[in-house]
């Protein structure tokens, strides 16, 4: 594993993807029930080959979000400049999670790294290790306090200790989910099995399939697990207890899962759905099911909900971006070639865009309620962009009073088993 510089700062400029990044490639999301057959009978290289990245037609009925020509000129003061590449893994990078010092990233042979962004250490800053390891392939990671959750393919959940303090220790796994107490006290009563398969029961506590996505509540007492076996699970993050399991929550595979902070549970699915759940009443555990949103023609890939809660952004590959506000379309964001796989929110105003493409996009809301414009397009990965985490960064561009604004740092995974940094500057006057 190796940290590679990149190239020097440049304007922001939309340029047209060359040729090779017309070709055909691969990927990971579900387009029907028969392409959702359990990764247990089947190796993560054949999931990856047999998988087309191939986008599927936009959606012609829902107008673009954009900003007048007038107003673009602006837009050309936007900068950003790729940091630094993390190279030299083995492995897909899966899924990304960031702390106030650290960046843990998932990758498809099990293993969970961490790098350490501390500015004030500068002799640790371009380290990073193996912290976690496990046979299976990490689909995605949340953290709360000294405890990482990690999804895996294998249908499990893990739950890590975090202990950065000794070097070149790994975490200790403290739990895999469900518990030995949860599958214990559900096993000797029929009513806690359900049907899984024709002929083949489980209790309601497992996953039966790769757990893809998850999620907490605003106050971490809840943590949200989403899985390819068309259901979505909460479980108590205190002592790991499964408290409700919402089956057949889709028609296909669930894909990712978004908690706001009022707690409605949002699900986007491979069955071109994007559903929104709340609890029945207040204290209540059980959800129900409160609308579905149908406005995109494949399958949903990835979900974001703006900071303040009040703008769902969507993903498909359909190769748009459908912007909704009050459970109504206000349009869809374009520019991506093939299909959108992962969502990032910055800020209430910015949101970042990853694709089969091999290109990250970063959106900025602004010039009216319903005007979106695209500051910059990031090149640079070698296949599709599979995740994505950012964070306002605590330097800033100010100089002079002319050229203040805001600084982004964004990172990127991608299935060329690269992480790149990036640094992205707004001025004010487009904040």
């Amino acid at each position: 594993m190796g940290f590679l510089p990149c190239s020097l700062p440049c304007q922001s400029k939309k340029k047209p993807l060359d040729s090779s990044d017309q070709t055909q490639s691969r990927h990971l999301s579900s387009n029907s029930s028969s392409s959702l057959i359990s990764l247990s009978s089947r190796s993560l290289s054949l999931s990856l080959s047999s998988r087309s990245f191939s986008s599927q037609p936009s959606l012609p009925s829902i107008p673009s979000l954009s900003i007048s020509s007038s107003q673009v000129e602006h837009l050309s003061n936007t900068f950003h400049h790729c940091l630094a590449t993390l190279t030299g893994h083995s492995s897909y990078i899966f899924c990304l999670s960031i702390t106030e010092k650290h960046l843990y990233y998932g990758s498809s042979n099990g293993e969970i790294l961490v790098w350490d962004i501390n500015p004030s250490r500068q002799d640790n800053c371009l380290k990073e290790n193996t912290v976690c390891r496990s046979g299976s392939a990490i689909k995605s990671i949340v953290i709360m306090g000294d405890k990482l959750f990690s999804a895996h393919q294998d249908h499990r959940i893990r739950v890590w200790k975090i202990d950065n303090e000794t070097p070149n220790r790994n975490y200790k796994c403290i739990a895999t989910l469900p518990t030995i107490n949860d599958r214990c006290t559900k096993l000797f009563w029929t009513r806690n099995y359900v049907q899984v398969r024709r002929h083949k029961k489980c209790t309601w506590v497992h996953h039966v399939d790769t757990v893809s996505a998850l999620a907490l509540s605003k106050d971490g007492s809840l943590l949200y697990s989403a899985s390819w076996d068309r259901t979505f699970k909460i479980w108590r993050s205190s002592d790991f207890k499964c408290l409700e399991s919402v089956w057949n929550a889709h028609d296909d595979a669930i894909n990712s899962i978004v908690v706001s902070n009022n707690g409605h549970v949002y699900t986007g699915s491979a069955d071109k759905k994007i559903k929104i759940w709340t609890k029945q009443q207040q204290g209540s555990n059980k959800h129900t099911l409160m609308t579905t949103l149908e406005k995109h023609k494949s399958a949903v890939n990835a979900l974001a909900l703006s900071t303040d809660g009040s703008v769902l952004y969507s993903g498909a590959c359909d190769r748009s971006i459908i912007v909704w506000e009050k459970l109504q379309v206000l349009g869809a964001l374009r520019g991506h070639k093939k299909s959108i796989l992962c969502l990032a929110v910055v800020s209430n105003d910015l949101l970042c865009s990853g694709s089969a493409d091999k290109t990250v996009r970063i959106w900025k809301r602004g010039f009216g309620k319903s005007c979106y414009s695209c500051l910059a397009v990031f090149e640079g990965h070698n296949g599709p962009v599979k995740c994505l985490t950012a964070t306002l960064d605590s330097q800033k561009y100010d100089d002079d009073d002319s050229c203040s604004g805001n600084s982004y740092m964004i990172y990127s995974g991608s299935l060329d088993c690269d992480v790149k940094v990036w640094k992205l500057w707004v001025p004010n006057y487009l904040s």
